[in-house]
């Protein structure tokens, strides 16, 4: 892995100014982030921010951070959160990031595995787990959701799975897989369907919900009138 790998992963179609970091955890684990955009600017996940929360929805917790650029956004909050030590580099860690991309299994129990994944969770503040899985035509990513001391920085599982695939590289997808043991329903908050809108615009979102019943819906039909504006134009796809 190098920067300029990372580099190319970033979605920054709105501003082109590619941001990536790799974070190291206490165990010695790499991982990946890269800033994500939205239209709706003030929802962008930042590079740190992506990474911090991958590191911490694998159960590991992040310890150093390596960067090229240190004028990332968020890195105040993540480098006092944790106590990282701050490695600015031009060339990576020759151990390789963490593959967190997972092959099409014919015996894969969707629901099953939602529910496991529920225990990776980190949820000091809402005691509320939720997870998610990420399908392309091949294959599939999970998430669950992050919470830190700033309700602010952390992220849903819905944002999670995706940062964790635009950082692999990943970004043709088929549907989105979404489950919370707690609650009336399963369903992604207001942030994230404008996050889901920007990735997965006409596609499936089957939710799972807690008396285990499921429901399919479009994304276009859990946000009919999502933020998209003809003058905010990509400047790169």
């Amino acid at each position: 892995m190098n920067w300029s790998t990372l580099n190319e992963r970033t979605y920054a179609p709105y501003s082109g100014k590619a941001k990536a970091c790799v974070v190291e955890s206490r165990s010695g684990k790499l991982f990946a982030g890269v800033r994500v955009e939205n239209i709706s600017y003030p929802i962008t996940i930042p590079a740190v921010q992506a990474a911090c929360t991958i590191c911490l929805s694998e159960k590991e917790i992040p310890a150093k951070l390596y960067l090229e650029d240190d004028g990332l956004n968020q890195l105040h909050f993540w480098k006092k959160e944790f106590n990282l030590k701050i490695v600015k580099t031009d060339s990576l860690p020759e151990l390789p990031v963490e593959d967190l991309y997972h092959n099409l299994d014919a015996d894969l129990g969707i629901t099953n595995r939602l529910k496991e994944l529920l225990n990776q969770a980190v949820i000091p503040n809402s005691d509320f787990p939720v997870s998610a899985l990420l399908f392309t035509s091949d294959g599939y990513l999970e998430g669950v959701n992050v919470e830190v001391s700033d309700w602010s920085k952390g992220l849903c599982a819905e944002r999670v799975v995706l940062s964790k695939a635009i950082a692999a590289g990943v970004s043709e997808f088929t549907r989105l897989e979404i489950h919370a043991k707690k609650g009336e329903i399963s369903s992604p908050c207001g942030a994230c369907r404008q996050v889901i809108a920007e990735f997965l615009p006409y596609h499936d979102i089957i939710l799972h919900h807690a008396d285990g019943t499921s429901s399919e819906h479009l994304t276009l039909d859990l946000l009919p009138f999502n933020f998209k504006s003809s003058s905010l134009k990509k400047i790169n796809v």
